[in-house]
């Protein structure tokens, strides 16, 4: 119950974001646009007014930034989408294409920005400066992720969040970190119990509220109400990596603890393994997402990143999984060119699709299981070739967020312990080398058979 009522909450919070979220930027389409008769005030000119007082604290910042040599980008989930829709009009325009105050003049308590780690040095006389102009600052910072290893959990701390604060409007300043060279990072935004209350707004803030993680950005120059900003170049890529950015830690804590009582296998055989199974997990991911397809570790996979954060030695496999509405018909033709020949194919799309690729020249194969979703739970099937039977496996709903493993980022259900559970059991944590796919797993249920005439096109063998 307590799971259920965790898993809950934590749709409900997702969903509450997306809602407020959708609600002002329809607010503004329908209330504070000038269209309707909403008054903000001019650009050029005094600037005097409540309305105003936003802007003169974001054009502030920027100069502030500006004077220290530090590039922030605009982040602001609703400013940008606001400027989604004029974007073609900002690309053209040297003064933002109007006289008034459009955007950050839109009622609110906070304006995000963003920077990138290697752009800048936090130096105590950009602060200090911050003070001279009015600002009062915060900083939040944690440890950093990335020094953390099997060997070593360091205790580096790195700033995650900065938070600026002049009268009435906040400015919420997020650092994201490059990580492996091939993705952006931010860490989440811890809030404390007994916050000065000069902050209160800060408690208002919606992004970056757990880590996330994002393709690397491409920025454009744009004058947005007179103010020359960089934002994302393609702001509705953003806002869709926005939602589905979450990002959860190996625990290497616990890897730690579990390699303690299972000693890892160093072995010449497992350390070749790995090495294969790496360079396959890469090549498959690379193949998915040319093709635009979301997969996630699944079944040893996903146990091996949750309690050792690594694979597996003695699994003989990498295991995906794949919602079936992602399914593309040119996926088995991508991943033979990508020089992954299919070894089985069972079931079909409309039912218990399950595909299996050999590395080449390898004894590493690739199986992907495709996911249906019902109304209380999610499932994917099995075929036992020899027979023709059928069997489901049965999962509890979940989404997916995003981890790093051997190099990669890559997806991962968020109720991991849940998924785990499902798939092993209760003792997950004990290794078991000895596993039946028929009858091991405590999810599983026979599930019929495939009618004989349909066996050529449900269970083909290469």
């Amino acid at each position: 119950m307590q799971r259920i009522n965790k898993n809950l909450v934590l749709g409900l919070l997702t969903l509450t974001s997306s809602v407020f979220l959708l609600f002002q930027l329809y607010y503004y389409k329908y209330y504070l646009s000038p269209k309707n008769g909403a008054v903000f005030p001019k650009i050029k000119g005094s600037k005097v007014g409540q309305d105003s007082s936003r802007w003169y604290v974001v054009r502030k910042f920027l100069s502030l930034m500006s004077s220290h040599n530090i590039a922030v980008h605009l982040i602001d989930p609703l400013l940008l989408g606001l400027i989604e829709t004029d974007l073609g009009q900002l690309r053209t325009s040297t003064d933002g294409g109007q006289s008034e105050c459009k955007y950050f003049c839109v009622p609110r308590d906070y304006t995000t920005f963003a920077l990138l780690d290697k752009a800048w040095k936090p130096e105590v006389g950009l602060f200090r400066a911050a003070e001279r102009v009015g600002f009062q600052w915060l900083k939040i910072q944690s440890k950093d992720p990335r020094l953390e290893g099997m060997d070593d959990l360091s205790g580096t701390e790195i700033p995650l969040h900065y938070i600026f604060r002049l009268a009435a409007h906040v400015i919420h300043l997020v650092v994201f970190y490059e990580r492996n060279g091939n993705y952006l990072w931010h860490g989440p935004l811890r809030l404390k119990p007994h916050m000065d209350r000069k902050f209160a707004p800060f408690r208002k803030l919606q992004f970056g509220r757990y880590p996330g993680a994002y393709e690397k950005i491409e920025l454009l120059n744009v004058s947005i109400d007179g103010l020359t900003v960089q934002i994302p170049k393609e702001p509705s890529k953003f806002l869709e990596e926005i939602l589905n950015s979450r990002f959860v830690e190996c625990r290497y804590k616990e890897a730690r603890s579990f390699f303690q009582v299972y000693p890892d296998d160093a072995s010449l055989d497992a350390v070749e393994f790995r090495k294969k199974a790496k360079a396959l997990l890469h090549l498959a991911a690379l193949t998915l997402n040319g093709l635009g397809m979301r997969f996630w570790l699944s079944s040893g996979t996903c146990l091996g990143w949750y309690r050792q954060c690594n694979i597996i030695p003695y699994s003989k496999d990498m295991d995906l999984g794949i919602f079936i509405q992602d399914y593309k018909s040119d996926m088995i033709p991508a991943f033979q060119k990508a020089g992954l020949p299919l070894k089985h194919k069972f079931g079909k799309v409309e039912d218990s699709l399950e595909l299996s690729f050999q590395s080449g020249g390898d004894d590493v194969k690739l199986d992907i299981f495709f996911f249906y979703e019902e109304d209380d739970h999610m499932w994917n099937g099995g075929t036992q070739a020899k027979s023709g039977k059928k069997f489901k496996y049965l999962f509890p709903k979940f989404t997916l967020c995003w981890t790093e493993f051997i190099e990669l980022r890559v997806r991962v259900p968020c109720e991991a312990i849940d998924y785990i559970e499902a798939n092993y059991g209760k003792d997950w944590k004990m290794p078991v080398k000895e596993w039946d796919w028929k009858n091991s797993p405590p999810n599983v249920q026979p599930n019929g058979m495939w009618p004989i005439d349909e066996w050529e096109e449900v269970i083909q063998l290469y």
